[in-house]
């Protein structure tokens, strides 16, 4: 009986498992900051080969003392920048986290992160899963440049 309990406990757990493989992040950068700035933003794409959705609900940094997930939107003619609760990743699909849209906030960084230097990010999604994801950081305009040239 003991060794059926084993079995069944380990069997719950076997898809939290090989659930990481069903998330992979792309092309992740945080941006550079100004020797006085106590903020910054980390984009990429995460991309679900998932059958579910995945939802991303909190994100995590050394790096800085506040971590939000944030979106922008426009109220009336003005762009504004809003914490979100998660973000949906589809099943089999993507979301890009990029300037202008879906992002994960750096408030109150520890200090300035220069540019050739590296961020670890965690990943926290609503199955309780982790990820953690080594982020270059890069210079402003190497980002935007990038988005200039990804428009779908």
């Amino acid at each position: 009986m003991k060794l059926n309990k084993t079995l069944l406990s380990l069997l719950a757990l076997a898809p939290l498992s090989f659930a990481n493989a069903a998330i992979d992040v792309h092309d992740a950068y945080a941006r550079a900051t100004a020797p006085n700035a106590t903020t910054s933003a980390v984009f990429a794409t995460i991309e679900n080969t998932s059958d579910n959705v995945r939802t991303l609900v909190k994100a995590h940094s050394q790096a800085a003392a506040v971590v939000e997930l944030h979106d922008v939107v426009m109220d009336g003619e003005v762009m504004q920048m809003r914490q979100v609760q998660n973000i949906e990743i589809p099943a089999n699909g993507h979301v890009m986290l990029k300037p202008g849209s879906l992002h994960i906030m750096l408030l109150d960084i520890n200090e300035p992160l220069k540019e050739t230097q590296t961020i670890d990010v965690e990943l926290t999604f609503a199955n309780g899963e982790v990820q953690v994801v080594t982020v270059p950081v890069k210079k402003v305009m190497s980002g935007m440049s990038k988005m200039n040239h990804d428009h779908h």
